[in-house]
C-alpha cells in the first residue's frame, strides 16, 4: 500500500466535526486528531502529506507543526523504552526539533489557521528548556501529554 493510500485510510478513520473544521484541509485537522491522541508519528505523516504539496505562505507553518510532532515521537519512544540502545538517547534530537519548530512557527504568531500559535510556540520553547535544564531527562508521559486545539469557526 502506498503512503498516500495509508494517509487516506487514516483520515477516513478519524472522526471529526465537519462543521467545526469547515474550510480546513483534512490533513491539517487530522494532524490535531492524531497529535491529541498521542499518535505523533501519524500526525507527522498526515501533515507532511499536505506540506509536500504546499509551497505557499503556510509551508513553514506546516513544517513547524511537523517538527513539533517529530519531537514528541522522540520523547514518546524514549519514555516507552528508556534503556533501548536506539530509543534511550532521544532527548537531544527532540530538543533540536523543538527549537527548529519554534523558529518555523514564530512568524505565524499569535494565531494562524485557527491555531493558538503562541501556545504551540511556548510549548516548543518550554519543553526544550525543561529537557535541557534537566540534563536531557525526558519529562513526557502519557498523563501529561499536551493537547493542541483549533478555535471554533
Amino acid at each position: 500500500m502506498k503512503k498516500a493510500d495509508k494517509i487516506a485510510d487514516l483520515l477516513g478513520n478519524l472522526q471529526g466535526d465537519e462543521a467545526r473544521n469547515a474550510g480546513l484541509d483534512p490533513c491539517y485537522t487530522g494532524y490535531f486528531a492524531c497529535f491529541n491522541t498521542q499518535r505523533y508519528y501519524e500526525a507527522h505523516d498526515v501533515l507532511e502529506h499536505l506540506w509536500l504539496q504546499t509551497r505557499d505562505a503556510d509551508h513553514a507553518f506546516y513544517k513547524g507543526l511537523i517538527q513539533l510532532a517529530g519531537a514528541y515521537v522522540h520523547l514518546q519512544k524514549q519514555f516507552l523504552r528508556p534503556h533501548h540502545p536506539k530509543d534511550g538517547p532521544r532527548a537531544r534530537p527532540a530538543v533540536r526539533l523543538l527549537r527548529i519548530a519554534a523558529r518555523n512557527l514564530a512568524p505565524y504568531r499569535p494565531r494562524h489557521l485557527r491555531l493558538d500559535v503562541d501556545r504551540a510556540w511556548t510549548l516548543c520553547n518550554t519543553m526544550a528548556d525543561q529537557i535541557a535544564a534537566a540534563d536531557f531527562a525526558n519529562p513526557w508521559s502519557p498523563a501529561t501529554a499536551p493537547i493542541l486545539t483549533l478555535d471554533a469557526v
